[in-house]
C-alpha cells in the first residue's frame, strides 16, 4: 500500500465517513467499503518503526517513531495524558478528570466501589483517551476494555494498544455496542461526553443493557454538578431513578450508581416513557443491531449478578449459568477447558511458542467459542481479545461471565483496530469463520491481508485447520511475506487438524 496508508482502518476511514449523516454520530460508527473497493495491498510500517517497548515498561513509555503524532501530547500534556520525551512518548497516567493521575482517582473511587478482592473483574471504559484508567486498573486485577472513536484525538486507541492496554475503536451512535447483555461489572465514563439522557435516554439504556445486575456505573465530568448543566444533571439523575439505580455517592464531579439485582423495577409511569423490551427481544444480539428504546430484562433469578457470580479468579474455571442453558452445556464447557489447557501446553512445550515472553502482550483469538484458549493463558502477562464471529453461536456472554473480554465481529469485514496492534493472532478453524450457513462468503486472501494489517512486524500467527485448508493458507502466507511452517497437532487430540505457525517479516 502507499506510505500514507500507514494507519489505515478500512471501516473507520474519515475521508469516506465524513460525508455520512451526523445524526446520533452515525458518521463515526463502522462503515466498511465493499471488498471490491478495498485495495489488496499490505500496509507498511512508518519509517523508523521499532519493535514495541515490551510490557510492562510499555504502560509508561512507547517509541515516538511508531506513531509520530504529537497532537495529543501538545493539547493534553498539561493534563498528564502523555508527553514527548526524546525518542519516547511517556504516559504519566493522567486524564482530563484526573490530571493528578489515574492512581489517585481510582483510590477515590475505591471508597465507594469494591475495586479489589475480585468482586469486580470486567470493566468498560467509554471515551477512554489513551486508556490510563484501564491501564491502572490492571494492577487491581480488573480487566477493562477501553474504547473511543477515531476522532479529533487522532490515534488515542493506537496509543492505548501500543501501551499494551485492551482497547478498540468504537462509537456509541445508532447501534448497540458489539457486546452481549450484562457483560460488564463496572462501566466508566470520564468526560466521555456521551449524551446519556438525549434521544429519550437511549444511551443510558444501552449502558444498562451492558451492565451486570449489581454492577457499578461511574460518570465523571459533565453534566455531574457541572456549571450551566443543571437540567442535564437533573435528567441524568431522573433516568437512574426510573431504573431504580441506587445512588452510592456524588463526590465533586463524579457520580456512582449501583444497578439493582433481580426483576426490573421499571415503573409504568416515568418521565422518559421507558418500557421493558419484549420477551422476544434478543438482549445479546449486537452486531449491526439498531439501538432499542426499551430496557433489557434481566433474569429474575439473578444468577449472573455480582454477588452471586464467583469472584475472580474462581470465576475463570466455574461453569457459568449462561453456558449451562446450551445443549449439554456443562459437559461441553468442561471438555473445552481441558482441551485448551492441553493444546496451550503443547504450543509452549513442543512448538516452542514463547507466550510468556516480553514480546507478546496483545493477543487475539479470532474464533474464541467459550474463551478456552484465553483461559489457558490466564497466568501469563498477556491479555486476549476474544472474538466471536457474528454468524456463529453467540457465546460471548459465557466469556464475560468467566471474567474475560471480547467482541462480536464478522471476519468478512475488517476489524476495528489500527494496523500493527497485535503481537499474536490465534485462529482455530479459519475456514469456518468466513462461512455463512454453508458456503464461504468472502475470500481467504482478504482475510489474511486483514490479519497482516492487524499484526505487528515480527508478530506470530497460529492457525489450526484441516491439511487442505492449511496448504492454501501456507501458499498465501508466502504471498503476504510471512515465513510459515506446518506441524502435527498434539497427540491426544482427535481429528485431522494440523497447525500452521507463521511469523510476519
Amino acid at each position: 500500500c502507499p506510505a500514507e496508508a500507514v494507519d489505515h482502518m478500512p471501516c473507520e476511514d474519515p475521508r469516506r465517513n465524513s460525508q455520512l449523516s451526523r445524526e446520533m454520530n452515525f458518521y463515526r460508527e463502522r462503515h466498511c467499503p465493499l471488498p471490491e473497493e478495498t485495495p489488496l495491498c499490505l500496509i507498511p510500517p512508518p519509517s523508523g518503526y521499532k519493535i514495541p517497548v515490551p510490557w510492562p515498561e510499555s504502560l509508561h513509555k512507547i517509541w515516538h517513531a511508531n506513531m509520530p503524532y504529537n497532537k495529543i501530547a501538545d493539547r493534553k500534556g498539561h493534563q498528564g495524558w502523555m508527553k514527548r520525551e526524546g525518542e519516547y512518548f511517556t504516559f504519566p497516567g493522567g486524564g482530563t478528570m484526573f490530571p493528578g493521575g489515574a492512581g489517585q482517582y481510582i483510590e477515590k473511587l475505591s471508597q465507594y466501589v469494591p475495586l479489589n478482592g475480585g468482586t469486580l473483574r470486567t470493566a468498560l471504559d467509554m471515551g477512554c483517551g489513551v486508556a490510563s484508567f484501564g491501564g491502572t486498573l490492571l494492577s487491581q486485577g480488573i480487566l477493562a476494555l477501553s474504547f473511543a472513536p477515531r476522532d479529533s484525538h487522532k490515534s488515542q486507541i493506537q496509543f492505548a494498544l501500543e501501551r499494551g492496554v485492551p482497547a478498540f475503536v468504537a462509537m456509541l451512535g445508532t447501534r448497540r455496542l458489539p457486546f452481549p447483555a450484562f457483560s460488564f461489572d463496572l462501566v466508566h465514563c470520564s468526560r466521555c461526553l456521551i449524551p446519556f439522557t438525549g434521544y429519550n435516554a437511549t444511551y443510558f439504556i444501552e449502558v444498562d443493557r451492558l451492565l451486570r445486575p449489581g454492577g457499578y456505573l461511574v460518570i465523571s465530568g459533565p453534566p455531574v454538578q457541572w456549571p450551566k448543566q443543571d437540567k442535564e444533571w437533573a435528567d441524568l439523575q431522573a433516568v437512574a431513578r426510573a431504573l431504580c439505580y441506587e445512588l452510592i455517592a456524588v463526590d465533586g464531579n463524579t457520580v456512582i450508581w449501583k444497578k439493582p439485582v433481580g426483576d426490573s423495577c421499571l415503573a409504568t409511569q416515568n418521565e422518559f416513557g421507558l418500557e421493558l423490551c419484549d420477551e422476544s427481544d434478543p438482549p445479546s444480539d449486537a452486531w449491526y443491531y439498531k439501538l432499542k428504546k426499551c430496557v433489557t430484562r434481566p433474569s429474575a433469578k439473578g444468577e449472573y449478578a455480582l454477588g452471586t457470580i464467583a469472584k475472580w479468579p474462581e470465576r475463570l474455571t466455574k461453569v457459568p449459568s449462561r453456558a449451562i442453558v446450551m445443549k449439554n452445556g456443562l459437559d461441553v464447557f468442561e471438555a473445552d477447558a481441558r482441551r485448551w489447557a492441553r493444546r496451550v501446553a503443547y504450543y509452549r512445550d513442543s512448538l516452542n511458542l514463547k507466550l510468556k515472553s516480553p514480546a507478546v502482550r496483545n493477543v487475539m483469538d479470532m474464533n474464541a467459542f467459550f474463551g478456552g484458549f484465553a483461559a489457558a493463558l490466564a497466568s501469563d502477562p498477556v491479555w486476549v481479545m476474544n472474538v466471536i464471529p457474528a454468524r456463529k453461536p453467540l457465546t460471548l456472554d459465557v466469556i464475560y461471565d468467566r471474567g474475560l473480554i471480547g467482541v462480536y465481529h464478522d471476519w468478512c469485514e475488517p476489524f476495528s483496530t489500527y494496523p500493527r496492534t497485535y503481537d499474536f493472532i490465534h485462529v482455530s478453524g479459519i475456514e469456518s469463520i468466513k462461512r455463512g450457513s454453508s458456503k464461504s462468503r468472502c475470500s481467504l486472501v482478504d482475510l489474511m491481508v486483514e490479519m497482516d494489517r492487524i499484526l505487528r512486524p515480527e508478530g506470530k500467527v497460529l492457525i489450526r485447520d484441516s491439511p487442505e485448508v492449511l496448504d492454501k493458507v501456507a501458499r498465501m502466507a508466502h504471498a503476504v511475506r510471512w515465513s510459515s511452517s506446518i506441524h502435527d497437532k498434539e497427540p491426544e487430540s482427535h481429528g485431522r487438524e494440523k497447525i500452521l505457525v507463521a511469523t510476519k517479516s
